[in-house]
This record gives C-alpha cells, sequence and structure tokens, in this order.
C-alpha cells in the first residue's frame, strides 16, 4: 500500500526578522522545503508527494516544480483546514503522511519507519510525538506539546490520516512517540536555524 505525502508548506514567518516563506528559508544552502521533498522522495513506502501552497507561497510553489512533485493550492486559512482542503481538491482517497516543511533533518528511513509503525497498528490515523526530553538534548524549545497518557510531549509535525475519512471528524490514531532527532527538531527562529546549522556540520 502506497503512501501520499503532503507537505504543508503555505505560511509566512515573521521570527525570522523578515517576511519571509518559511519554507524558501535557507540551511546551508537548500532550503528547507527541498530537504523535507528529498526526504519523502527516499522513503521505499511514499509513492507520490503534493505541496500544499498559498498565495503568499509563491517562492515555495517555484521551488516545488523545479523538485518535480505535485502542488495543491489552499485557502490559506489554517493548518488543519488546508490539510483537509488539499486532500479534497488533489481526491487523495489513500492514507496521507502530513509533513510540516520545517524538518531539517527528516530522512527516507524515519518515514519509513513512520508508515510501517502505522500499517502494524490497523487505525485510520497516526500522529509522531517527540519527548521533551530528546527537544532539550537538542537545544530546541517544543512550540506545540500534546497530553498523551498523562505526560506531554511535542508535536513534530508528522501525521497520517485516511483520506478517505477527513470528511467524518477526528480520527482514531496510534500514538507513535520518539526520541530521535528527526521528530524533535523543528525550526522556528534564527536560533534554531544556527543550531540545526552546527547539528549539520557535527554529523556530516
Amino acid at each position: 500500500m502506497g503512501i501520499v505525502a503532503l507537505i504543508m508548506a503555505g505560511g509566512k514567518s515573521s521570527r525570522f526578522g523578515v517576511n519571509i516563506e518559511k519554507s524558501m528559508v535557507e540551511l546551508m544552502g537548500k532550503s528547507l522545503i527541498r530537504r523535507v521533498i528529498e526526504a519523502a522522495k527516499d522513503a521505499w513506502n511514499i509513492s507520490d508527494i503534493y505541496v500544499v501552497v498559498t498565495e503568499r507561497t509563491p517562492r515555495t510553489l517555484e521551488e516545488a516544480s523545479k523538485a518535480h512533485v505535485k502542488t495543491v493550492k489552499t485557502d490559506g486559512i489554517g493548518y488543519h483546514a488546508d490539510m483537509q482542503q488539499a486532500i479534497l481538491k488533489a481526491n487523495l482517497k489513500c492514507p496521507v503522511l502530513t509533513l510540516s516543511s520545517d524538518l531539517p533533518f527528516l530522512t527516507g528511513k524515519f518515514l519509513d519507519m513512520v508508515i510501517l509503525n502505522y500499517k502494524k497498528s490497523g487505525k485510520p490515523a497516526l500522529i509522531v510525538l517527540s519527548t521533551l526530553e530528546a527537544c532539550h538534548n537538542f537545544g530546541v524549545e517544543p512550540t506545540s506539546l500534546y497530553e498523551h497518557e498523562g505526560k506531554l510531549f511535542a508535536i513534530s509535525g508528522i501525521n497520517i490520516v485516511d483520506g478517505r475519512k477527513i470528511l467524518e471528524g477526528e480520527q482514531e490514531q496510534e500514538v507513535m512517540v520518539s526520541d530521535q532527532l528527526e521528530a524533535a527538531f523543528n525550526i522556528n527562529t534564527l536560533r534554531d536555524l544556527e543550531l540545526a546549522e552546527k547539528i549539520l556540520k557535527k554529523i556530516g
């Protein structure tokens, strides 16, 4: 069963001091959106890739076209509304892996592991959470938290939903907890960007 990747890249960021398309922020000469696209392309279990754009992200649209992946334009109302709109517009009647575009350390291997967990669960949806300890160990401050079994975790920005059930409300989901860099590190500030560069230079 192939899974379609839907990379959410319709927003701008004011946290970098300029009004820039967040997906087009460069890390060591490569845009964040290009890094996420390459990770999705490296995953064996992803059959197709879409980048979700809005009127606010024309450069991201151009970058996605250069990377030879599909695009779908949404209204830019918000993350979940745009995800739903994109799934409906692209007619994705299958499992859909949604990815934030600010995850610089994603790999195809990690995404394949997420998909394997999803398939084993038998549930229509899955959410990937990062431990707060992992976030702090890597030097990042979580921006969105999620309570699971009485503990708080960081939301990674990696999810799977069943596109056939997108209009049915909240789907029963498997919870996957990870302490790996791929899930723990997202880029929201210049400090995050600088730290990501240091980590990339260290790990080669």
